[in-house]
């Protein structure tokens, strides 16, 4: 069957259904004879007719043997004395006020509202783009000359992960540069890296800087409730790309759609599964995509399927990671281009006191500064709305309206006393920044510590030291206030959690050796791990509990020795945050060195602290 016959099979079957809708609509309510006027009144005469129904001049009835009558009446007064005479059951209505083109519309409105909704939908399925009948249809956004552009000029403390891409942005501007050499263009680029990283905005600054077509999509616009949609839009996706040649498809969060297989329960029709394999066959199968560059961003780089990380598809792996002292140094220059700043504004030291933030979290500590900066009506941002916006996006935020009693706020300073005595004494430990007792967050107090070097590996002795510190607070109530409190519940997890690791992951413990306990069961179609299988006996489950119960019990007992030792002192930095609420490290040697000169002699390891 040619189109042509298609067609013409179609609009009969078509025209067929209106058809049956319209008799459907437009039923005779009943059969109804037309008699004239004398008949009528013969018949009343006779005594053959049972009702009327009298509205105006138009007459309908039954006769008494069933059958239904309508006639026309002149205006003749007396038909209705006829009719009660031969006892003729009356009603009468008033005249139907309705105009003629309201019964039209009754009577039409299904058929013509059948007609709309069918022409409708006939011209969806012609014309395509996001509209009814195209599912799928892929729904890459182009990015245009018309878009705010973002470039390399705009990404900081990144830097080998911006020459990777800027790499391939040479590779399209000038092939011939490196095909002499027999190389070849990647097919896949994949961005990994913490949330915050600036993985997006590295893609940004590709469609920024390529000049060549950019088509950026999320993974999860592949996902949908229609079965076959997903891998629908990949090969739209993917015959958009190759008409626009040279182009980069960019896919945000690819493991929304690239998880490992084979991960349903039950069995059944995996949708993702569909739309993963049909990427896999796009990006790297019979058919070549010459010119199409992939680009893909996640923070979840261990769920994602190895089919897919593979050469050939994604031929590297670009890691973007959280940036050092001198990335964050150049961030936060990116970041205050059009914000008038004071001159006592130091990059370097801000950069110094924000280890660990990413290139997110550093905007915000900038827009906080601002902010706060405005809402003191100054022309400038100095230093010290800089310091506020670190504390609140360290710390949270200050709740001074907090009814607190004298009470508990002295336990609080108490606790946060002992952290800080703690960590002063102990050498090798962080330096002290800040101490407040003013609730923050969701803490009554705050000890805040700052590396002074990044750290990307930690020693034994350093997690023995921050055990003890976090068991400072607690240790400090039990010496002063010969009680405890529910303060040091998250001070007890995290150091418990610290001498687990230590003992299962890390192998630092002399009695369970260098191994590590606990497989971790990791079930991808959750995208955690959900449990913890027991690979090792009942016996050595009670040596690592009797383990952990040591390093963290000997980490409390030395926490309390020194603050034994240095009771005194502890009482004045009390008073001291009693008094004035923060203290910075400066105020906190004043108040140790002024008090027990002797401090610094003491320790663990019998070495002075190097403050």
């Amino acid at each position: 069957m040619n189109p042509l016959q298609k067609n013409i099979a179609l609009w009969l079957v078509i025209s067929l259904v209106f058809v049956m809708l319209y008799h459907l609509f437009n039923q005779p309510k009943g059969a109804q004879d037309s008699i004239i006027y004398s008949e009528f009144i013969s018949q009343v005469e006779k005594g053959q007719v049972s009702e009327v129904t009298i509205q105006g001049e138009s007459i309908q009835g039954k006769f008494t043997d069933g059958r239904s009558f309508k006639t026309y009446s002149p205006k003749d007064a007396g038909v209705v004395a006829l009719l009660k005479d031969k006892g003729v059951r009356i009603s009468a209505k008033p005249l139907d006020d309705s105009p003629w083109y309201m019964t039209l519309l009754v009577s039409w409105f299904p058929m013509l509202f059948l007609i709309g909704v069918w022409i409708f939908f006939m011209r969806q399925m012609q014309s395509g783009g996001g509209k009814a009948m195209s599912f799928g249809k892929s729904r890459a956004r182009l990015m245009t000359d018309k878009t705010k552009k973002v470039t390399f000029e705009d990404v900081a403390g990144i830097d080998e992960a911006k020459a990777e891409l800027e790499e391939v942005i040479d590779f399209l501007r000038d092939p011939k540069k490196f095909t002499r050499l027999g190389g070849r263009i990647p097919k896949g680029l994949l961005l990994v890296g913490q949330p915050g990283t600036g993985k997006t905005l590295l893609a940004r600054a590709i469609a920024g800087e390529a000049g060549v077509p950019f088509l950026s999509i999320s993974g999860s616009d592949f996902v949908e409730m229609f079965v076959g949609v997903g891998a629908s839009r990949v090969r739209d996706l993917f015959t958009q790309g190759k008409k626009h040649a040279p182009c980069i498809i960019f896919i945000d969060e690819i493991d929304a759609v690239g998880r490992h297989r084979g991960a349903g329960l039950g069995g059944g029709h995996d949708e993702r599964e569909q739309t993963l394999n049909q990427l896999l066959v796009e990006m790297d199968g019979f058919e070549s995509n010459e010119g199409v560059i992939l680009v893909s961003a996640t923070n979840r780089p261990d769920v994602l399927d190895p089919a897919l990380l593979r050469p050939g598809r994604f031929d590297r792996q670009v890691v973007v990671p959280l940036p050092d002292v001198k990335g964050r140094e150049m961030i936060l220059k990116v970041h205050t281009r059009n914000a008038p700043l004071a001159p006592d504004v130091d990059f370097g030291v801000i950069a110094r006191g924000t280890p660990g933030f990413s290139g997110a979290d550093i905007e915000n500590l900038v827009n906080e500064a601002a902010l706060y900066a405005a809402r003191r009506n100054k022309d400038v941002v100095d230093l010290a709305d800089f310091e506020f916006a670190k504390d609140k996006v360290m710390m949270g935020s200050e709740r001074r309206s907090m009814v607190i009693s004298d009470e508990e706020k002295r336990n609080t300073a108490y606790h946060e006393s002992g952290h800080a005595l703690v960590a002063k004494l102990l050498p090798g430990s962080d330096p002290i920044h800040k101490v407040t007792i003013i609730p923050r967050g969701r803490a009554l107090g705050v000890t805040q510590q700052l590396p002074i070097d990044e750290k990307h590996t930690y020693p034994k002795k350093y997690l023995l030291i921050n055990i003890s510190i976090l068991l400072g607070g607690r240790a400090a109530e039990e010496l002063v206030l010969h009680d405890f409190t529910t303060g040091a519940g998250n001070d007890i997890e995290r150091a418990t959690n610290v001498a687990r690791k230590m003992v299962c992951e890390w192998g630092m413990s002399d009695v369970m050796g260098p191994l590590s306990y606990g497989k971790k069961e990791e079930q991808v179609f959750l995208g955690r791990d959900f449990m913890t299988h027991k690979d090792y006996s009942e016996q050595t489950a009670q040596k690592i509990d009797e383990e952990i119960s040591r390093i963290v019990s000997e980490a409390y007992r030395e926490a309390k020795r020194l603050l034994t030792e240095h009771l005194e002192t502890l009482h004045k930095i009390a008073a001291a945050l009693l008094e004035k609420e923060v203290l910075n490290t400066t105020e906190l040697d004043d108040i140790i060195h002024g008090g027990q000169q002797q401090v610094l002699a003491f320790g663990p390891a019998g070495a002075p602290e190097a403050s």
